[in-house]
């Protein structure tokens, strides 16, 4: 009804129209949504903790009111007074939906936590961190000689380990002389030495010698998802990992929606901040407890993001980055305290550092990945793919290194998917489709059966089969390429086309029937036309930032291509290369490099070293602005078809027949694609 209100919960992007009145819970469980209540709504076990926006959400197109939601009312507030609950939370059970609003639910309230796959990838990494220990025997104090303890600190380490100057903060002085005296003067100092010199610095100090904890938190902060691996900063071992949901999907899925919303709401840039900062805090507590290591051991980090999250990340307004020429308030790396930016869950001394963004729209993370796979070392060319929300594309050898950031979307991720969802237990991950039968078979996270083995129906009856994510929808719409179901153009055909009743009429169009779950009260699950068309938005896009730096180095194939990035790892490169998301390679040159800006954080975090290479070859790296490029369109309109409209793929064809099919028949209900 026209005076319902509109309802969009984040971050699984699910949307539905509701009386005013309705509970937020409600609403919830109606569309899905994966809200967790263990108390039937009566405000006790607050497990449905939900966070409201106001403003104007322009990627949703509606702006929310402070009054969208019901006042705070008596049992929230009781609530509050008696277990806490973080300002600007609501509780789903009791507030009530009175207007339209976009509605965050964060990972502690999800039923099913969202499996965000960003572990750490195996790698060895020479030790030379920037934080280490040190243990001294400093000489007690004389009347006969006065001098301050601090100086006779500095004193000791100079003499035992040739350090030259030290510096101290307000909180190690006021540590400093009861630690000397129960060590009895013999101490271990915690000491952070910059790779561009200068005094080293104080960060802490233990009576005697201590060998508990020294970590550090190597985090890559992604528009989608935060991982942060928990590091020994004595051996480089990984001690935990962990990942969440970034929380500023709330405010929009893609980097421009949330510059469109700090330009559209006054304060909305310290707003985003703020939710940014208390998610790392979170969760660098998580990864510290499930290493067994208090958070106070933490006393480095180093974070890599892109240029709009670098700049919310450290309080900046990223607004000059949504418009030409998309300058940086710095593109330099930065060494400061992270209590500076908010970290307050570390130990109050703890130093941040930041690799250098490379430009405007090729951020920290595309350093973190040349920092991990080093293509100005490579002999031969590579492409590296750092595949995500917003996509950073490197391409080069020893000769010369360019780069590009290539606007995907969020479709890679599952989201604008009419069957999408966040990768989370029940998606459909993996799929095939026989080219006879056109008949599916699946396979969901978490369980390693085939939706056609037997015992499957058994072993997902906790999880259910709820929706597709980012994986799963490549393969499908690959696998119906593969098939026939759908042609070069990308049209989906009739049943009468293509041979079977899973292609259903959907208005003008046709969808594909992968699970229907309807007799189990589960979803049907398909992939639409305009499923596909968004696929093939996210690819073109890949691919024409592929091709522009091919063009610019005046090259037609490549010899290997690399896939960075938590959802990279995942994808399978015969799909990849069926839909057109990378050039024409062989199969077996195009492997997966897991999340390497997280690997280039930890080689940051352990090797400073390291840190100055990569501030040089940043240098060195030669930007391609895809939004001026003119052939950047040229090679989009070209990648819309599947896999491309101009450019060969002989070395697919030697692996995967593509049926030579069209379902454009032009009929009302054959798939005629209308301008838009």
């Amino acid at each position: 009804m026209a005076d319902d209100a509109l309802v969009i919960f984040t971050p699984s992007g699910k949307r539905g129209r509701f009386a005013p009145g309705t509970p937020v819970l409600t609403a919830a469980r109606q569309l899905g949504v994966d809200l967790d209540s263990v108390c039937g709504g009566r405000g006790i076990c607050s497990k449905c903790q939900v966070t409201p926006g106001i403003g104007a959400f322009p990627k949703h197109g509606v702006t929310v009111a402070a009054d969208a939601l019901s006042p705070w009312n008596a049992v929230e507030q009781r609530y509050k007074d008696k277990r806490g609950m973080i300002d600007g939370r609501r509780l789903g059970c009791q507030a009530k939906i009175m207007g339209d609003v976009v509605i965050d639910v964060p990972p502690e309230s999800q039923l099913h936590r969202q499996v965000v796959r960003k572990a750490a990838s195996a790698r060895a990494v020479a030790m030379d961190p920037a934080t280490r220990l040190f243990y001294v025997e400093v000489a007690e104090p004389d009347m006969h000689e006065p001098s301050g303890d601090l100086e006779r600190l500095a004193a000791a380490l100079k003499d035992q380990w040739q350090i030259d100057t030290i510096e101290a903060g307000p909180g190690v002085l006021r540590k400093l002389q009861p630690v000397l005296r129960k060590g009895q003067w013999a101490v271990t100092v915690a000491l952070f030495r910059d790779h561009h010199g200068g005094a080293a610095r104080v960060l802490d100090v233990w009576p005697g010698l201590y060998e508990g904890a020294l970590a550090g938190l190597a985090i890559d902060l992604g528009s989608t998802t935060i991982a942060a691996h928990l590091c020994d900063l004595r051996d480089g071992r990984v001690l935990a990992s962990g990942g969440v949901m970034n929380p500023q999907i709330r405010f929009g899925e893609d980097l421009m929606s949330r510059v469109s919303y700090a330009m559209m709401n006054p304060g909305g840039d310290v707003e985003m901040t703020e939710a940014v900062r208390l998610s790392i805090n979170a969760l660098a507590q998580s990864v510290a407890a499930e290493a067994g290591v208090e958070p106070g051991a933490i006393l480095e980090t180093v974070v890599v993001c892109n240029p709009v999250m670098h700049h919310l990340f450290l309080g900046i307004d990223p607004v000059e980055l949504g418009q030409a020429p998309f300058a940086l308030a710095t593109s330099s790396s930065l060494s400061l305290a992270a209590r500076e930016v908010g970290l307050s869950a570390l130990n109050p001394e703890a130093r941040l550092y930041t690799l250098p963004c490379i430009a405007g729209h090729v951020g920290a993370d595309a350093a973190a990945v040349a920092l991990s796979e080093a293509p100005q070392l490579s002999d031969d060319l590579v492409l590296i793919v750092d595949v995500g929300t917003n996509a950073e594309i490197l391409l080069g050898n020893k000769t010369r290194v360019l780069a590009c950031s290539s606007p995907t979307g969020p479709a890679f991720e599952g989201a604008q998917i009419s069957s999408g969802q966040r990768a989370a237990p029940g998606a459909i991950e993996r799929i095939e489709i026989a080219p006879a039968t056109k008949e599916p078979r699946f396979r969901v996270i978490g369980c390693d059966l085939w939706s056609d083995d037997p015992g499957f129906a058994e072993a997902t009856a906790a999880t259910g089969v709820t929706g597709i994510c980012g994986s799963g929808i490549i393969e499908a719409v690959a696998e119906m390429r593969m098939a026939g179901i759908v042609d070069p153009s990308g049209l989906i055909g009739s049943a009468e086309q293509t041979g079977t009743a899973r292609c259903e009429p959907e208005g003008r169009t046709h969808a594909y029937l992968i699970h229907d779950g309807s007799a189990q009260n589960g979803p049907r699950i398909t992939v639409t036309q305009g499923d596909i068309r968004a696929i093939q938005l996210a690819k073109s896009a890949l691919y024409a930032g592929a091709r522009l730096l091919m063009d610019e180095m005046g090259v037609a194939t490549v010899d290997r291509v690399v896939l960075a990035g938590a959802f990279g790892a995942h994808i399978s490169a015969k799909h990849a290369m069926v839909l057109g998301m990378i050039p024409d390679c062989p199969l077996d040159k195009v492997t997966s490099a897991g999340n390497a800006a997280g690997t280039g954080a930890r080689i940051a975090l352990c090797n400073i070293a390291a840190r100055a290479g990569i501030e040089a070859e940043v240098r060195r790296i030669h930007k391609v602005e895809t939004a001026i490029e003119p052939r950047f369109q040229e090679h989009f309109v070209n990648a819309s078809a599947i896999p491309n409209a101009v450019d060969a793929f002989p070395n697919l064809a030697t692996v995967v027949s593509l049926p030579q099919v069209s379902h454009n028949t032009g009929g009302e209900g054959g798939g005629r694609r209308r301008r838009r």
